[in-house]
């Protein structure tokens, strides 16, 4: 698709798209390269997936489209290097700041990794193995801790959309 919409943003006179989508401005513009595509499918009227073969049907549709991103594009680029910058200032207040400020998330990962694999594997492994009955701890309340984790560490986002995509697909 990429290929397509760079053949289609050189016809236009598009340089700052051709080379955001060609990633001439690095390899680690995968975020920004998603944003340019998303905005000139809605530009376009499509989604990111009839973005191809509106471009090949309807290519006209499209090259406006990428005129109008072409337009938004510095301002693109530059919420996203002030979203890098973010980033890495927080990512270096986190080495700088004490233990307990950023420990929590990696800590609560692996807690929950091991959690999940006792009670799914080794649990049921000791069980057979030992010819015990250990008891094995309610789902539930692991799922209770996993979506409070995925709360904290996420900002509620992931447990929204799955619980939203679950509850929708059960109406």
């Amino acid at each position: 698709m990429n290929a397509l919409l760079i053949s289609l943003a050189v016809e236009v006179g598009a340089p700052i798209i051709e080379k955001i989508l060609s990633k001439k401005l690095g390899d680690a513009t995968g975020g920004l390269v998603s944003d340019v595509i998303r905005t000139i499918a809605e530009r376009a009227g499509a989604t990111i997936d009839d973005l191809p073969d509106l471009a090949r049907d309807e290519p006209a549709v499209v090259k406006s489209a990428i005129a109008e991103v072409e337009a938004m594009a510095p301002e693109m680029i530059a919420l996203y290097s002030q979203e890098l910058e973010f980033q890495r200032t927080a990512m270096e207040l986190d080495a700088k700041g004490p233990l307990w400020s950023w420990a929590w998330r990696p800590a609560g990962m692996w807690g929950l990794g091991v959690l999940w694999f006792w009670s799914v594997i080794v649990l049921h492994i000791a069980n057979a193995f030992f010819k015990i009955a250990l008891p094995q701890p309610p789902y539930d309340i692991l799922m209770g801790l996993t979506a409070l984790y995925l709360t904290l560490y996420m900002g509620g986002h992931t447990v929204k959309d799955v619980a939203g995509k679950w509850l929708g697909a059960r109406k």
